[in-house]
C-alpha cells in the first residue's frame, strides 16, 4: 500500500485535485459564457434607457420590459471616418471593443487626452424615433481613462446633436464614494439640458471643479465629482474625444445636414 506520507503521493494527490478542478471551473465558465453574454447585453440595454430617461437608475424591470422599452430606439452600426449607416452590419453580433483590439479592424491613436489608443473602423450607436420616424434622440457610446481604469458609458443628445438628454456609465473601475459617483443618480440629474457645442460649433462641455449652475444659465459645465478631479477630468476628455472628429463628428454633421 502506498505510503499516504510520500512526498511523491502528496504532489500526484494534489495535481490530480487541481486537474479535476480546472476541468469542472473550465466546464462552468464555457456552459455559463451564454448566460453572461446576454446578462451584459440587457445590461447595456438598460443603460441607454436611463440615458434617454425611459428607466430610472434603480428601477427594477424585467427583460421583458425592457425590450418593450426599446422598440422606439434602433441599433445602428456606422463608419466613423464617414458618419455613414452600414446596413449589411449585424448589429446583435457587433462587438465594439474587440473591433478596437483587431489590428485590422483599428487603427492605433497617437497619444489623446482621452488616452484611447486604437480606435475600431467602426461603431455601435443608438437612433431614437418617434411615430412618424422623426429623429428624436441618438446615443452614443463613450470611453476613455479616469484614474483606475476605463470608463464605459452612453452619452444621449438631442436631435439637435448639442443638447444633452442624458448620461450613464455601464463599467468602471473608480473610487466609490468618489471617482464612483459617476453612477450617482443626483450627479447624472445635471446632464440634461447642458449643451456640447457653442453657436460656432466648438465643443465646450465641461466638468469642472466645483459647482456650476443650472443648465439654463451655466450651459456648459457640469458640477464636479468631490474628491475625484482625475475622473472629472477624464468624463471631459472622453467628451471632447468622442464628440471630436475621430469620434462622431462625421456622423453629427451627417444629422444636421439631414435635419436642414
Amino acid at each position: 500500500m502506498a505510503n499516504r506520507q510520500a512526498t511523491g503521493y502528496i504532489l500526484l494527490f494534489a495535481t490530480a485535485i487541481c486537474i479535476v478542478c480546472g476541468i469542472l471551473v473550465s466546464s462552468f465558465a464555457v456552459s455559463l459564457e451564454p448566460l453572461q453574454d446576454e446578462n451584459a447585453a440587457l445590461d447595456k440595454q438598460k443603460r441607454v434607457l436611463e440615458a434617454v430617461d425611459l428607466l430610472q437608475p434603480g428601477e427594477r424591470v424585467t427583460p421583458e420590459e425592457v425590450a418593450a422599452r426599446f422598440e422606439p430606439i434602433k441599433p445602428v452600426i456606422i463608419d466613423l471616418a464617414t458618419g455613414e449607416a452600414q446596413a449589411d452590419a449585424d448589429t446583435a453580433t457587433f462587438d465594439q471593443q474587440r473591433r478596437a483590439r483587431n489590428p485590422s479592424t483599428s487603427v492605433e491613436l497617437p497619444k489623446n487626452r482621452a488616452s484611447v489608443k486604437r480606435l475600431p473602423d467602426q461603431a455601435l450607436l443608438y437612433e431614437v424615433r418617434g411615430d412618424d420616424g422623426e429623429l428624436e434622440m441618438v446615443v452614443l457610446p463613450i470611453e476613455g481613462l479616469g484614474l483606475w481604469g476605463t470608463l464605459y458609458g452612453f452619452l444621449a443628445l438631442d436631435a439637435d446633436t448639442t443638447t444633452v438628454r442624458g448620461i450613464t456609465y455601464y463599467l468602471h473601475k473608480e473610487t466609490p464614494g468618489l471617482g464612483g459617483e459617476v453612477d450617482n443618480p443626483s450627479w447624472k440629474a445635471k446632464w440634461p439640458g447642458r449643451r456640447a457645442f457653442d453657436e460656432d460649433g466648438e465643443f465646450q462641455l465641461a466638468v469642472i471643479k466645483g459647482q456650476a449652475g443650472v443648465a439654463a444659465e451655466d450651459p456648459f459645465r457640469v458640477d464636479g465629482l468631490s474628491g475625484a478631479t482625475i475622473t472629472s477630468n477624464g468624463v471631459t476628455n472622453m467628451l471632447d474625444f468622442w464628440l471630436g472628429e475621430r469620434g462622431f463628428e462625421p456622423y453629427l454633421a451627417r444629422i444636421r445636414g439631414e435635419a436642414n
